[in-house]
């Protein structure tokens, strides 16, 4: 009970930041960022203990307040800790750069207040041990969030974006509700521990309420992580502070796939939940990532790339492969907020690391043994690592998607004037990458053992999926390669046009809110 309370006392803190940032005036601004940047050093702290804690004594479940099944509980396991210190860790960074950040603006301790109030959201959500908890937390992070999103009240865009974004985030609040009222009413409690156990201790016993809730709720999943066709507010909410964008996109995007890894026995006992995360997540994903490539903004660009690595976290939970779920969504999230708070100075890394780039052949033959190779060293490692293709297709097919990427450096290689001694050393570094996936996706499996289900053989429908899947990411990495020879191409610009566009689906959506109206402009 004492850590729990420990931990608990993480999100109070940034609470009371946030209630003293409203009484505090502009000249003691000051003692609001210390405040903030005591709240997550004591929030990085009790991650810590609680770690240790719960390493020694296995998983920790308090209850504060309860009637009827509903109630304040706290459950610290792996996936709660997991995520709980990597917010700590973000929120320290965040809070030190916002403070230097907004320096000198007037209303500096408003945002932190702001700020504070979204990190508590999130912290409540992650330690959740009841789903009445879970909710509001899950309800508080997109409130909290919106206030964030409307900080400058005379930008217009930002304003449109920040209301799309509270119509989406309200349809997720009431599918998330209704699946969570259908779990209620089948398992006549709403504490974490009590659902997981009954369905641990009755596999085969799935009904069509449970089938339909898990539904829900991966719908609710995609909603909230910005998925196609939901996903305009997320390219337009970069007129925010840059700390909102790191927040938004390095933690606040994650709250779908952690959903899914959470309830992840719930998920695994649905048929269509897991399809409705393959196709959806798996289709946003490519989308996006084709996007990416058409951007000439760096911020519209890490947009679609956060959309992507949602849709593929999102498309890993629909595999059953939840160990590399969360492997990707922590990976990712420290990616991408140093990617956003370091945007400021992309184009001086870029004049200062410049190289010259051997010259491209455009030779097919060329850019198919790159895949070849890529494929052999990637199929060799797992071998190694004892992958079994009977009840680890999934994931070995996972981590074959991975490679792919890097195939475009050695099909570049190979397609160009470089020397032998590169290939080699792009041939190892390949090698290499491949053993660090396979080393941490077992770390984390290891590390979640229990709090998520285990591997097993996927259906044919899963099977034809991840085959699918695959394929469409070989064609995407070999369009991309052999892209340069279709800059003549009218055919190929004209799809380039309709692809930075994203196929105006965004406009569709300022339509029909009405934000196309001239007074809205």
């Amino acid at each position: 009970m004492m850590v729990s309370i420990i931990v608990l006392v993480s999100p109070l803190l940034f609470v009371l930041t946030s209630i003293l940032s409203k009484y505090y005036n502009k000249q003691k601004t000051t003692s609001v960022i210390k405040f903030a940047k005591f709240s997550s050093l004591f929030a990085l702290l009790a991650a810590i203990v609680a770690s240790v804690i719960v390493i020694s004594r296995g998983v920790i479940n308090s209850t504060f307040w309860e009637f009827s099944g509903l109630g304040i509980s706290v459950r610290l396991d792996s996936v709660s800790l997991i995520m709980f210190s990597m917010v700590a860790l973000l929120s320290i960074v965040i809070i030190r750069y916002s403070g230097n950040y907004l320096d000198g603006d007037e209303r500096q301790g408003i945002f932190m207040g702001r700020l504070s109030a979204t990190i508590a959201s999130v912290q409540l959500l992650v330690i959740s041990g009841n789903l009445f908890l879970l909710f509001i937390a899950w309800v508080g992070t997109s409130l909290a969030l919106h206030r964030l999103l409307i900080y400058y009240p005379d930008r217009k865009r930002a304003q449109i974006a920040a209301k799309k974004k509270f119509i989406i985030a309200r349809l997720a609040d009431l599918l998330l509700l209704t699946s969570i009222i259908l779990l209620y009413l089948h398992f006549h409690t709403a504490e974490l521990r009590l659902i997981f156990s009954s369905i641990k201790n009755n596999p085969n016993g799935t009904s069509d309420t449970i089938e339909i809730a898990a539904v829900l709720m991966a719908f609710s999943a995609l909603l909230k992580s910005a998925q196609f066709p939901t996903h305009g507010w997320l390219i337009e909410v970069m007129e925010t502070p840059t700390p909102v964008s790191s927040l938004l996109h390095a933690g606040l995007l994650n709250a779908g796939p952690f959903l899914m890894v959470r309830m992840a026995f719930v998920i695994q006992s649905s048929t269509y939940a897991p399809v409705v995360l393959i196709v959806v997540g798996g289709f946003s994903a490519l989308f996006a990532s084709v996007v990416f490539l058409t951007q000439p903004s760096i911020k519209t660009a890490l947009g679609y790339s956060s959309m992507a690595h949602m849709g593929f976290s999102l498309m890993l939970s629909g595999f059953g492969v939840y160990s590399a779920a969360m492997l990707h969504l922590v990976a990712h999230s420290f990616y991408k907020a140093h990617s956003f708070l370091s945007s400021g100075s992309i184009i001086d890394n870029i004049k200062n690391s410049s190289i010259d780039l051997p010259k491209r052949k455009g030779s097919i033959p060329r850019i198919i043994l790159g895949f070849i190779l890529s494929i052999v060293v990637y199929l060799g490692i797992a071998w190694l690592w004892n992958v079994k293709t009977s009840n680890e297709l999934a994931l070995l097919s996972i981590g074959l998607i991975i490679v792919v990427g890097t195939t475009r450096l050695i099909s570049a290689t190979i397609d160009s004037e470089g020397s032998i001694v590169t290939t080699i050393k792009i041939i190892l570094l390949t090698g290499v990458v491949t053993s660090a996936f396979f080393f941490l996706e077992r770390g984390i499996h290891k590390l979640l053992r229990g709090e998520i289900p285990e591997l097993s053989s996927l259906s044919l429908t899963g099977d034809i999926l991840i085959i699918l899947f695959l394929v469409l990411s070989i064609i995407i990495v070999g369009a991309q390669l052999k892209g340069p020879l279709f800059k003549a191409n009218t055919f190929w610009k004209n799809q380039a046009v309709h692809f930075r566009n994203g196929w105006y689906l965004n406009a569709r959506f300022d339509n029909l809110i009405g934000a196309l109206n001239r007074k809205n402009q």
